[in-house]
């Protein structure tokens, strides 16, 4: 299966989403996208792939999003979408993309919904310690 993640490793959840998808039987194409950002277009695809919005797609924790203002709702899209490109991090992650659909995986257990469930050998524990699959690899809800 086509699997892309557009990946920060220094994000918990990010991680999180990235080793399901291996524990999926998957070795996705990882990009870390601080570094390699996705286009204006192919961002604004993946957001709208996703079902949300191009406000629930931007992330304030940690980012300059107070400072810049974008909380000002009289700001378009498009010109939401003309920071985040020119600050990616900006960008809500991780948002994945599979053949299944495009997801932002917040929380992590999110992927699920667009990965194959029979790949899926084992349980799976998140990094705090939460346990997403069973022994049997299926999703606890």
């Amino acid at each position: 299966m086509d699997v892309t993640i557009y990946h920060n490793p220094a994000c918990g959840t990010s991680r999180n989403t990235l080793a399901l998808i291996r524990a999926a039987g998957i070795e996705p194409s990882v990009i870390e996208y601080l570094q390699n950002p996705p286009s204006r277009d192919k961002l604004a695809m993946m957001i709208a792939d996703a079902g949300l919005t191009v406000r629930e797609a931007i992330r304030a924790k940690g980012t300059p999003y107070a400072e810049l203002g974008l909380d000002n709702l009289d700001l378009t899209e498009e010109q939401l979408l003309d920071v985040m490109i020119a600050s990616p991090i900006l960008i809500n992650r991780p948002f994945v993309i599979t053949p299944l659909g495009t997801r932002l995986a917040r929380p992590s257990e999110t992927v699920l919904d667009i990965l194959p469930a029979d790949g899926f050998k084992g349980s799976f524990i998140k990094e705090d310690g939460e346990q997403v699959l069973d022994p049997e690899g299926k999703r606890i809800v």
